[in-house]
């Protein structure tokens, strides 16, 4: 339970935006701190207008608001709301963003395209955000984006944790990275648990689009239980891809590990027909019911951004979390 003494910026006070409210009420609920009382309302042509209905002055104030779908919609919200905030003489204003939209678009693929991410930072500086509170960026260079203190959280030690509960005892596990991007997030995870790791090599001939060209490590996947870990799922091509190569290498059982389910398309009925014996999700993004595959778990992030939250209130080393894992 957070200590709620006066500290350099004031008492604090959570608010939720409404891209995800259940994690805001729960996060808000570790923190024995309930939620700041606001309206905020989209007029008949788009606009969003937000107003606390209580004073800010000098709090230590955090918006829970990922920028998942509809992203644009959720951004404005955001800016908008820190833009109030500040304007109300808030003592420090720190964004809560689970998942930060557009980190895909994180540098130049090709000639004349934006690098979005970096505008997006931007934006949350301008605003009025003091600090940026986030979990697996895309790109961890995005955090170099901001010019302002950014805490970056690890959605691998909820996974982490929940194996050593849940799935340890099923046997021989193999942890596999879905492509190259992933590598050193895999490695993080399979080096905590002791497993073994294999590299899916596949490249994109259009967006959304995945082929798989090699297994690297495949020769031991054989007779393993697979643990496929990823950042972001979006219309789930790439780890059904992945899920069906290792099932054809001799895998026994498939699990995949994401931070972020976007959804996007019809990636539940893919999801839910793939070779995927389970995909564990954390709740970075509000899945509606009827989007979600029967074969998903969710985990939730609320204790560990709690945490997170309280040590950057007090202001002591969110490093600790890092260090001795979850909690």
């Amino acid at each position: 339970m957070l200590n709620k003494n006066y500290y350099a910026f004031g008492d604090i006070k959570i608010f939720a935006c409404n891209a995800n409210p259940p994690l805001g009420e729960a996060i808000a609920s570790y923190l024995d701190s309930p939620l700041g009382d606001s309206t905020v309302v989209r007029f008949a042509d788009g606009e969003t207008y937000v107003r606390f209905d209580e004073t800010v002055r000098g709090l230590d104030v955090f918006i829970i608001q990922p920028t998942s779908y509809p992203v644009n919609d959720n951004l404005m919200e955001l800016l908008i709301m820190t833009d109030a905030l500040r304007r109300a003489s808030a003592g420090r204003i720190t964004a809560v963003v689970p998942y930060f939209g557009y980190a895909r678009q994180d540098r130049k693929d090709r000639s004349h395209a934006p690098i979005s991410a970096k505008l997006v930072a931007n934006l949350i500086t301008s605003a009025g955000a003091d600090r940026v509170l986030s979990m697996d960026l895309h790109a961890p260079q995005i955090q170099g984006f901001f010019d302002i203190p950014v805490d970056h959280l690890r959605g691998t030690n909820i996974f982490v944790d929940y194996f050593r509960k849940h799935l340890s005892k099923l046997g021989d596990f193999m942890a596999v990275s879905p492509d190259m991007g992933s590598v050193a997030r895999v490695r993080n995870f399979a080096e905590q648990i002791n497993l073994p790791l294999a590299i899916v090599d596949k490249r994109r001939p259009r967006p959304d689009v995945s082929e798989i060209t090699n297994i690297i490590g495949g020769e031991d996947i054989k007779g393993k239980n697979v643990i496929l870990l990823d950042d972001i799922i979006a219309t789930g091509g790439s780890l059904i891809n992945a899920a069906t190569a290792v099932k054809n290498l001799g895998a026994k059982a498939v699990f995949a590990c994401v931070t972020h389910a976007v959804l996007s398309e019809n990636a539940q009925e893919k999801i839910e027909g793939s070779s995927l014996d389970k995909l564990l999700v954390l709740d970075t993004i509000n899945v509606p019911i009827y989007k979600r595959p029967q074969n998903m778990e969710i985990l939730s992030v609320a204790e560990y951004f709690a945490a997170a939250i309280e040590c950057i209130h007090k202001g002591t080393p969110i490093s600790a979390l890092f260090d001795q894992g979850l909690l």
